[in-house]
């Protein structure tokens, strides 16, 4: 049975035309030593160009006091400007050329402060040439919006030479809070979990109509999660959405009805809160709904404040969106006020509500510079806050977003778990040698959090064929692994989709109902229980910062 993981890593078409399009141009990726500089610390910056871009010089082009950097051909208009020294060349056998490197110094700087810059290289009589270009994100996206809509995967490179990316860090000692080391989380979508209040389900029939799923239910069954081990729960999108799923928002300023109001997550908040137990929101700031009111004036209103909140252009639909999807259109968060909106809603939700932290959807949408910001922000609101990623990218793109965030989901983890004993396709040697370069490859204060399914992907039990014992065997690596562990919602009574479903309707085949009958496989839950406690016994989190 094929399995599918959401995102350009799809198909072996994505994953080349991903690789082609991250060496060609001029690319600095976010590519720096160390990845999460301290205050006192130099920093080093790296550049990579194709060989069809040969260039002579490359600078970097730096502010410190929060500006947009703008220089041309190594002289500044505000700010500061570092040259690049030429490294030995790199030869790349799938482009069959040289890749010549670079690499500067950026200068140390007190705790807190933001360096912004931009990377421009250029030869005598030839425009000058800014990274990160092609855009590596749109090309994928491009190509991986054509694969899911069945249209022909042609090589895409797409950008503009003469803008590029402006990139950012901060010089910080942020970590990761002690309780999300620790944390065994567990996943709801939150309109299929229970209905709460004595009333039962709306219909189980059709996977893109609501359930009646809402957050007095899920406060009702916190006992059962407690008993489960659960240390955290993370919610699907709660706010005002067109969709069951939420993550098209069309307002990030309340509680959707539909799920319980503000009232509601007041309620859940305190009572988890009481019992120990921590309350992550799923943020979506890559992109809102096209019914959002902010987006319907831009549309309707060229000389709209918020016109620049968003990419229109001239393709088909107008404006740029995630994965070609008319009705997610994406955010401009390079753009000041957008940028400010977003971070303004984190810190909202943290305050207003005590939420401990946010799951960032599609972060590899907005990329590490915007996340950095935003890590900020949520550690000045809330200190313990904790906020990781949705990533998918090729881990050494992954490694970058160290410094930006608390962490990521660990897809490379799950995908190999998988592949071992979903599939069959891999031995346990082969998984063990993996799983010793992974866990090697990330630093301790980079939390990866690991997975088996999730509602973007077929329920694992459904890819093992209903066979439980391969469940158990992934779980027993899933609870020895440093990385705190996501539990989706009843993976852990043998909650799987109908057969045929996944081809049928896509992402929705896993987001069934959970199972509150004697249907629960209490087994399988003991099962999770003990390894649980063992998990917090054990404490594998601390063995790793040891090593």
């Amino acid at each position: 049975m094929d399995d599918f993981i959401f995102g350009f890593v799809a198909v072996d078409e994505l994953k080349l035309n991903y690789h082609r399009v991250s060496c060609s141009g001029l690319q600095h990726n976010h590519e720096r030593s160390p990845r999460d500089p301290e205050p006192g610390q130099e920093v080093r910056l790296k550049v990579r160009a194709a060989p069809e871009v040969p260039v002579d010089h490359v600078a970097a082009y730096v502010t410190l006091d929060g500006s947009t950097p703008h220089g041309d051909r190594g002289s500044v208009e505000n700010g500061f400007v570092v040259g690049f020294d030429r490294l030995e060349p790199e030869w790349d056998s799938l482009i069959w050329g040289y890749i010549s490197r670079w690499e500067a110094v950026l200068p140390a700087q007190p705790e807190g402060a933001v360096v912004r810059y931009r990377i421009g290289g250029w030869r005598e009589g030839e425009p000058e040439i800014f990274a990160d270009w092609p855009d590596i994100k749109l090309s994928t996206d491009r190509m991986a919006e054509a694969y899911f809509h069945g249209r022909s995967l042609e090589p895409v490179s797409v950008g503009d030479a003469a803008d590029g990316t402006v990139f950012n860090f901060q010089f910080d000692r942020l970590r990761p809070p002690a309780w999300a080391r620790e944390s065994v989380i567990y996943h709801i979508f939150v309109d299929r979990f229970s209905p709460g209040q004595g009333r039962d389900w709306i219909q189980t029939s059709d996977l893109r109509a609501p359930f009646g799923g809402t957050l007095a239910g899920i406060a009702e069954k916190l006992d059962y999660l407690e008993n489960l081990g659960s240390t955290c729960l993370w919610l699907s999108p709660i706010f005002p959405s067109p969709t069951v799923h939420g993550y098209d928002a069309v307002d990030t300023s309340r509680v959707d009805d539909r799920v319980g109001g503000d009232v509601a997550l007041r309620e859940l908040v305190a009572e988890a809160h009481g019992r120990g137990i921590r309350i992550v929101l799923d943020l979506v700031c890559n992109h809102i709904s096209n019914q959002h009111p902010f987006f319907q004036d831009a549309l309707r209103n060229n000389n709209s404040r918020y016109r620049s909140w968003f990419y229109f252009d001239d393709s088909d639909i107008g404006y740029r969106t995630f994965f070609g999807v008319r009705t997610m259109p994406q955010l401009n968060l390079a753009e000041a006020g957008a940028r400010e909106w977003m971070l303004e809603t984190a810190r909202y939700w943290l305050h207003e509500f005590d939420v401990d932290g946010f799951r960032l959807d599609h972060a590899n949408g907005p990329g590490p510079g915007f996340w950095s910001d935003l890590w900020s922000a949520s550690k000045q609101e809330k200190p313990d806050s904790f906020c990781f990623g949705e990533v998918v990218e090729p881990v050494d793109v992954l490694r970058r977003y160290s410094g930006c965030m608390d962490g990521a989901l660990d897809f490379h983890f799950a995908d190999a778990v998988r592949r071992t004993y979903a599939k069959g396709l891999w031995s346990e040697a082969q998984l063990q040698n993996f799983l010793s370069s992974h866990r090697a490859y990330f630093d301790p204060d980079f939390l990866m959090l690991t997975f088996l399914d999730n509602h973007d992907m077929d329920r694992f039990l459904f890819l093992a064929d209903g066979d439980r014992s391969r469940l158990r065997e992934a779980v027993e690596i899933q609870m020895r692994m440093p990385g705190p562990p996501v539990i989706y919602y009843g993976t852990e009574v043998g909650l799987s989709q109908q057969l045929g479903k996944s081809r049928e309707i896509g992402l929705e085949a896993s987001r069934t109902e959970m199972i509150w009958s004697e249907a629960q496989d209490r087994d399988l839950m003991a099962f999770y229980q003990r390894l649980i406690q063992h998990r917090k016994e054990s404490r594998p989190w601390e063995q790793q910062s040891n090593e």
